[in-house]
């Protein structure tokens, strides 16, 4: 959801976004444009890693195709599916170390997970926790699923386009890859019909803040936003492009 509000304290125009992501904003052009941008970025850190950590067991365990198969009335199926993995001693690998990265690598320990991640910049070890710092590419096509080992589990519950979707299916048909939980999609509400037909990838439609108490927390957050530009003339938790506006 996004608000925009004029403010005729200095600025023309806030732009509030209520979620962490605003890749779908040009920050430069509001910049250029004196409008200011705003999200919510911790708020939604607890339901988005909860959410990757259900794919993240889901696809480990390889539960979707049994899912469908009780209902169809097949019990675990015909024939039943493959033996899935148990999350204790894996490897998780987090793209991002942020709010619901490290969110996420909290939840991934309580499971016997360790961790390796890749961010824009090395943390410091209070942050991270001790986990490895893994320096990969943003961008996951077929030349990163390659250099995985055979039989990786992905998860995505960061944005769409992070991952190229048609190298995705690729990889689950060669087997480089052996199961995916998403949340979300390149061309939302648009799904790959490679994964759509894919029964060992489990798919929600971009749910993972889909509670009340995280709305909740988001909508505040963005009316607190509002309330501070008006009465203070700038915002609580401005995009990091703009921090020194």
């Amino acid at each position: 959801m996004v608000l925009l509000l004029r403010i005729d304290q200095g600025w023309n125009l806030a732009h509030f976004e209520i979620g962490a992501g605003y890749d779908q904003i040009d920050v430069n052009a509001c910049t250029k444009a004196d409008i200011r941008v705003s999200n919510v970025p911790t708020a939604v850190d607890d339901a988005t890693a909860d959410t990757n950590m259900f794919l993240i067991l889901g696809a480990l365990r390889g539960f979707n195709t049994s899912l469908f198969a009780l209902r169809n009335g097949h019990w675990k199926g015909s024939p039943p599916p493959p033996l899935g993995h148990d999350p204790q001693g894996k490897v998780i690998g987090i793209l991002g170390m942020g709010g619901i990265g490290r969110n996420l690598m909290k939840k991934a320990s309580a499971f016997g997970m360790t961790t390796q991640y890749h961010n824009r910049t090395k943390l410091s070890d209070e942050l991270s926790g001790g986990a490895k710092y893994k320096q990969t590419r943003h961008i996951i096509s077929t030349a990163e699923f390659e250099k995985m080992k055979k039989g990786v589990v992905i998860t995505n519950t960061a944005r769409g386009a992070v991952m190229n979707e048609d190298a995705l299916v690729k990889a689950l048909e060669n087997g480089q890859v052996w199961s995916a939980g998403l949340d979300v999609f390149e061309e939302e509400p648009k799904v790959h019909p490679g994964l759509v037909g894919n029964p060992h990838v489990m798919l929600l439609p971009h749910m993972g803040t889909w509670t009340v108490e995280t709305q909740t927390k988001m909508e505040v957050w963005c009316i607190n936003n509002v309330k501070s530009a008006i009465e203070k003339g700038k915002l609580m938790s401005p995009v990091g492009e703009q921090r020194d506006m």
